[in-house]
């Protein structure tokens, strides 16, 4: 028996909003698990995966998270309170993501080891970068009369394009970690392969409610 178009549309909202509050548990309980295994206090080095998860599995999910339709947990409030809110929690993803950089740049100098030469390493140093490009360019949302030959509607498009590619480079950092030593002696077996499964989650929930975003704001052009 085939679907009517209402039927499709009430499933897939339907699909989208289950995606969404497991998109919710998992940004929280990643670093709820890595804080677990980490044990942070523990060592010098036990602080950096429990920073670098805290932002980009549960603070950047949650700040971008803010502007969904379906699940946002600001769904009730103004557009204003939640760029208010996405900008304080992309803020302490970026302090977070700093301090996290900070503390295992210093833990190999006493350790003797060399920086950056894993591809671990090297994407988390692109991705800190990156995410302070990227909020550093938010500002221009804020102030868009810096930018005077683009309109607002491009600037927010070209932000929630690159903030996409921050956040696919986050999880794709996140997803290297889990292939470290310390991860893998941690970590066997289904469980590895479940922890694994949380950055793609997040990742795709958050994909497809940028398409989304870029589809709506198109056809309102229209």
């Amino acid at each position: 028996m085939a679907l009517t178009a209402e039927t499709e549309s009430r499933l897939y909202r339907s699909l989208r909003a289950a995606a969404g509050v497991a998109a919710h548990l998992v940004a929280l309980g990643f670093p709820t698990a890595v804080a677990v295994l980490a044990r942070p206090g523990s060592s010098l080095f036990s602080w950096h995966p429990l920073l670098m998860a805290l932002a980009f599995s549960f603070l950047m999910t949650e700040a971008l998270l803010i502007f969904s339709p379906e699940i946002s947990p600001l769904r009730s409030f103004s557009r204003k309170v939640k760029v208010r809110v996405h900008w304080a929690l992309q803020l302490l993803a970026l302090l977070c993501a700093l301090l996290g950089l900070g503390i295992i740049t210093y833990n190999k100098h006493l350790n003797g080891k060399a920086h950056f030469v894993t591809w671990h390493g090297l994407t988390g140093l692109l991705t800190v970068l990156y995410a302070t490009g990227q909020c550093a360019g938010g500002v221009l949302l804020l102030y868009p009369k810096l930018m005077k030959n683009w309109t607002l509607a491009k600037l927010k498009l070209y932000h929630a394009t690159s903030g996409l590619v921050g956040y696919l480079l986050g999880c794709a950092s996140l997803m290297l970690g889990m292939c470290s030593l310390w991860f893998t002696t941690s970590v066997t077996s289904v469980s590895w392969y479940l922890a694994m499964l949380c950055p793609l989650l997040t990742s795709l929930v958050i994909m497809n409610q940028v398409s989304n975003a870029y589809l709506y704001r198109k056809r309102s052009q229209h």
